[in-house]
């Protein structure tokens, strides 16, 4: 059996659970970076008076790295292993951090402090994932993903839960430091367990080594990746925006909108774990993926109809349980049309599209309410898009049913 042949096969039997949990909570790092900025964005445009594309440009920017080094970046992953990453990422996410802290009053320079945490940003998305998945045995593997596909709402939820600390003591940098803080942190906690084993495989050195993608597996991955620039541009532009919209449209103060922002996260971060645990049971990805993609476009269909405070509530919640079901099922996708574990550089292909959406979400919705319809503009077009996602959606499940049908008359 030669090295392409062991990789397909997959024969860990043993679950690497300190592996795992550092897969997710390197992701969720660099996730709370991202995220730091949204619940303290109304202090931010009070304070410093940013001009609102350049303020969606701070979320936004997070994806020009990612498109630009993600598939270059998990292609040196796959040669160099995880400790050279998590160490790149680390030093560079600190030094971004610092020059935002610098001169925050200058918005050029904090975008780009909020680039260069973009960069590590880029290589936490890859590299989380895949050691969470490589660490895990086939027997946990639906699991592990579960848990990894919750890194964004992890990083969310740790930045919201700071927040209000910072907000009451009118010291917005109190999350710039905290994140400074765990960087470091994790990076001895990576060290200490590189010490010990690859991160997963790939035993010879300390590369990840993954078989060359077919034309039909490169062709599914491709859709996902559309799938997932259209879900995740809605879902950054939403992200972004959200207290923002609550404390000028709601009438909400700054920490009361960061409990009203929490409450979908909290939910989304539950169903990440309920659907990694029916994927386990034996549900398709794809129909999963189908199910959660066009619960989103319903949701954002219905949003117009909500003029209670009781239905706008009801639909937050709801819109939680279709993003928590969403990006699990495109995180585990890349195992799904491999047939085996993914490697970065499949998880590229995925966070390129990723990244197109992050790019463009956050810019986009701050023109659409700064134009003629306001926040009521908002909810149409974020329809319209997840309606689009939905198609790709189906069009992947029906493309696996017909290879299913193909593979049984072929026996």
């Amino acid at each position: 059996m030669n090295a392409t042949e062991a990789v397909r096969r997959d024969s860990r039997s043993d679950t690497d659970w300190a592996g795992v949990v550092f897969g997710v909570a390197f992701a969720s790092l660099v996730a709370y970076q991202q995220f730091k900025l949204p619940p303290v964005l109304p202090m931010l445009l009070e304070r410093y008076g940013y001009d609102r594309m350049l303020a969606g440009s701070f979320m936004s920017v997070y994806a020009v790295a990612g498109l630009l080094f993600s598939v270059p970046a998990g292609r040196w992953l796959a040669r160099h292993g995880a400790l050279r990453g998590i160490t790149i990422a680390a030093l560079v996410m600190i030094a971004g951090n610092l020059l935002s802290l610098l001169l925050p009053a200058q918005g050029w320079l904090m975008l780009a402090g909020r680039a260069l945490e973009g960069f590590s940003f880029a290589i936490g998305a890859i590299l989380g994932p895949a050691i969470a998945g490589r660490c895990a045995s086939a027997r946990h593997r639906h699991f592990a993903m579960a848990l990894a596909s919750a890194w964004i709402p992890i990083g969310q939820i740790a930045a919201g839960l700071g927040a209000p600390l910072a907000l009451r003591a009118d010291h917005w940098q109190w999350l710039w430091y905290g994140g400074i803080a765990v960087t470091g942190l994790l990076w001895l906690w990576g060290a200490a367990l590189d010490r010990r084993h690859a991160f997963g495989h790939g035993q010879t050195g300390r590369g990840m080594v993954e078989p060359p993608l077919s034309s039909h597996e490169r062709r599914g991955l491709l859709i996902g990746a559309g799938i997932f620039l259209l879900w995740s541009g809605q879902y950054y532009a939403y992200m972004t925006w959200l207290p923002q919209y609550l404390v000028e449209a709601r009438s909400l103060g700054p920490v009361a909108a960061v409990f009203g922002y929490l409450l979908p996260v909290v939910v989304l971060m539950g169903f990440n774990v309920i659907t990694g645990e029916i994927l386990r049971r034996g549900m398709g990805v794809t129909l999963l993926l189908l199910i959660g993609v066009a619960s989103q476009a319903i949701n954002w269909w219905l949003t117009p109809l909500a003029r209670s405070d009781e239905a706008g509530i009801a639909l937050l919640v709801f819109y939680g349980i279709g993003a928590g079901v969403t990006p699990t099922c495109l995180f585990a996708l890349p195992g799904a049309v491999l047939g085996r574990v993914a490697g970065p550089h499949a998880f590229a292909i995925i966070m390129t599209g990723r990244n197109v959406g992050v790019l463009l979400g956050p810019i986009l919705l701050a023109l659409l309410q700064q134009g003629h319809g306001g926040w009521d503009a908002v909810s149409p077009i974020l329809a319209i898009v997840t309606s689009i996602a939905t198609l790709g959606a189906l069009l992947l499940y029906l493309d696996g049913r017909r290879r299913t049908v193909l593979q049984g008359t072929r026996r």
